[in-house]
């Protein structure tokens, strides 16, 4: 009797289907910044409140990132995830000083509006994306 067939490994995902994975984990992001932004707004004001949403989206998209973009990478890397979390969130400074620059020169140049932060968010992270696809493809999720 022939032995049953293997199911071969599957293959790695091309950079185009990484990025537009990591697109997927931004637009994820996006929600969790806005919301938690607007939430927390009235008792931190834009700025203050920019910093914990980026800090949650950040998070939010570290777990979608290590889950579906970069499995490969997260499964072998070996480092405990506390490790890798903090590794993540110190790779992403260079997106988010890109991102909240964008951010803050939006609110400066627009007149106020209830929608101005929005924006920002939204101009800021695209403008930070690059950065941080970068940083984890290349720092933290590499794969060996």
């Amino acid at each position: 009797m022939p032995e049953p067939a293997s199911s071969p490994e599957p293959s790695p995902l091309s950079t185009l289907q990484r990025l537009m994975r990591f697109g997927v984990a931004g637009v994820l992001g996006f929600g969790v910044d806005a919301g938690v932004l607007y939430l927390l707004a009235p008792f931190l004001g834009w700025y203050g409140a920019r910093v914990l949403s980026f800090w949650a989206a950040a998070t939010a998209t570290w777990l979608f990132n290590r889950r579906y973009t970069f499995a490969d990478g997260a499964a072998r890397g070996g480092r405990a995830l506390r490790r890798e979390y903090g590794t993540y969130l110190l790779a992403m400074l260079g997106g988010a000083a890109v991102n909240y620059g964008v951010y803050a020169l939006t609110l400066h140049l627009l007149p106020p509006a209830a929608w101005v932060p929005l924006l920002g968010v939204a101009v800021g992270s695209v403008a930070g994306m690059g950065v941080n696809f970068v940083s984890a493809r290349w720092f933290i999720f590499r794969t060996p």
